[in-house]
């Protein structure tokens, strides 16, 4: 995965616990860097080794952690950069979801070792609509949850997200029933 997904790990981590816990979560993951720079492919494993250690340090389970961070991740991307790339491919929650598959071959041109899911959005209803989500990386159905919930907020709406089916109990890939519920109130 690349370097921008483990500082967005950092990140998260630093923002519930600070910068101690951060490092505890790199020393308990077995990592000898504690920096990561964004452009840079790491092993997947690394990744996969700071979620553990996360969950560890942080008294949640691996699902939570993904959860969380799969919300996380949309904000912190917007945050890092990649905020108008998002705003381009689409004006609501639908629309974006849509052109999920588009908008990674468009940033697979700046990381060309990126192996980006794919989506498929199938309309199930005016306000609900099915997520089949396919990847070559196992677990990560969780974070996806997350990544859901953040699109929602990232357009204003809250959703509910229900996972219908997972790779975990051997089906060919997660599918996602999500429903937007209704805008997110403004504070005031």
């Amino acid at each position: 995965m690349y370097g921008l997904v483990n500082k967005a790990i950092e990140d998260l981590a630093i923002s519930l616990a600070g910068e101690q816990t951060w490092l505890e979560i790199v020393r308990r993951a077995g990592l000898e860097t504690v920096t990561f720079i964004s452009l840079d492919s790491y092993a997947d494993d690394e990744t996969y080794r700071l979620v553990r250690a996360a969950s560890e340090v942080l008294g949640l389970s691996s699902e939570e952690v993904l959860e969380s961070f799969g919300e996380h991740w949309v904000r912190y991307t917007g945050r890092e950069g990649y905020g108008h790339l998002m705003s381009a491919y689409g004006t609501d929650v639908a629309g974006f979801l849509h052109n999920l598959d588009a908008m990674h071959a468009r940033v697979a041109l700046i990381m060309p070792n990126l192996r980006p899911p794919s989506f498929e959005i199938v309309q199930d209803g005016t306000e609900r609509f099915l997520v089949h989500y396919h990847s070559t990386r196992a677990g990560l159905g969780p974070m996806v949850t997350g990544l859901l919930r953040g699109v929602g907020s990232l357009f204003g709406q809250r959703l509910s997200v229900e996972r219908l089916a997972r790779t975990e109990d051997g089906a060919p890939h997660d599918v996602f029933a999500v429903t937007i519920m209704a805008p997110v109130p403004v504070d005031g």
